[in-house]
Formats: structure tokens, sequence, C-alpha cells
């Protein structure tokens, strides 16, 4: 291997992405890059330097202070800001209860992707989300798409929703989700679509070890 491998997984809500993203990067010894978990890193960083999130130079200011980076240890991937580690802070209440306003703000969004794309020369990583392979990545060297059957991507998640909110209606969880189709693949900046060479993985009748190893076998040629 004469250059770092990119994973790239896109995909609908509920497909089992970060599932499949995270076993894939374990078996391969890749890093997982979790974007979702960097955004974390950011409020947190906002947080502690009370920063105005409605005062654009000082967000913009705040964000060349901030510098990410993932690493594995005991087959988990751990975030660190600033070479510290806060896998365990970013996940507390102060800063879950903030995160979707950073993470609407334009400029943030601008430099995760910018980091993100440095990860990508520097390591083999897999990443999943919904523009990986058409925005953050466009060059990975293997993009999955990832997609199920509604009815099964509904059930899914009502069996995950249903423990923390038991009123809850299967209905209820099916137009959520189609609602978040819908928002995911019509929105303005960077909406959901395939990448053209973009491989499908329809994981509707499969195991996770079936698709486990149907993307591992897709990532293997590139190994040699």
């Amino acid at each position: 291997m004469d250059k770092n491998i990119v994973v790239a997984i896109d995909g609908y809500s509920s497909c089992g992405k970060s599932t499949l993203a995270k076993a894939l990067a374990k078996k391969l010894h890749f890093i997982y890059i979790d974007s979702g978990a960097m955004y974390r890193a950011v409020t947190l960083y906002f947080l502690r330097n009370n920063i105005d999130l409605k005062d654009s130079a000082q967000v913009a200011a705040a964000l060349k202070n901030v510098h990410l980076n993932f690493h594995s240890r005991d087959y988990q991937t751990h975030i660190l800001l600033n070479d510290e580690e806060v896998s365990d802070e970013i996940r507390l209440m102060p800063v879950s209860e903030n995160v979707s306003n950073v993470a609407a703000l334009h400029d943030v969004r601008i430099e995760m992707v910018r980091q993100q794309q440095r990860m990508g020369k520097s390591k083999n990583i897999i990443m999943d989300g919904r523009d990986i392979g058409t925005v953050v990545f466009p060059h990975a060297q293997v993009k999955l798409f990832m997609t199920a059957d509604p009815n099964v991507r509904a059930q899914r998640r009502y069996k995950e929703v249903i423990l923390k909110e038991p009123h809850i209606t299967l209905e209820e969880v099916f137009e959520s989700l189609a609602h978040r189709d819908y928002q995911d693949t019509t929105r303005a900046e960077s909406p959901l679509i395939r990448a053209h060479e973009a491989i499908i993985l329809d994981n509707t009748n499969l195991t996770p070890e079936e698709q486990l190893a149907f993307a591992a076998s897709k990532v293997e040629p590139f190994l040699k």
C-alpha cells in the first residue's frame, strides 16, 4: 500500500451505518472517524471558552484553536481535543444539550470537513454519514451506500426508541423516518445522494455478519 485507504459509508438513517463502520474498522484495523464525536468535541471547546455562537468572528477565531484527532485503543476509537482525551466528557449532558446548535453553524461544518479530510491523508480510515462519498471524501477508494426496506428500518429503529420512549408507536417511528429521509435528500447543503460509483448495500435481509463480509470484500483488494 502506497496510499492511505478511505472507506466512505453513506445511506439512510437506521440502516446501521455506524455499526457496520465500527465493525469494519475493527476487522481491518482501520481508524473509525466518528463525525458526531467531532461536533461534540468542538461544542466542548466552545463551552469551556464561553464562545458566543451568534458572534461569527468569535466562532471563526475559536475554530483556529481546535485540533481534533482519533486514535484506537482496545479496538475502541477515542477522540483527542488538542491532544486531550475527551471521549467521555463529550457525552455528558452540557455537550448533548448544545451540540445541535454548534453543528448547525456553517463555519463549524466547513472546518470539520477540512479536518476530516486531513485525517484521511494520514491514516486508513472509515467514516459514515450522508455526504461522505460525495462531499467529504469524493475520491475515496471504496464507497458504500446503505439502504433497507423502510418497514424494516422502522422496526429496527422502533426497537431502539421504545426502550427510552415506551409510549411511542411503530407508525410514529415510520413517519419520523420518512420525514428524515425527505429532509436528508432535499436539503440545500450536501443532500443525501448516492455517488455514482458507490456500491449499494441493501441489508434488508442480511445478518450483521453477512453485511460485514460483503463490505470487507470490497475493501480487501486495496490492501494487497
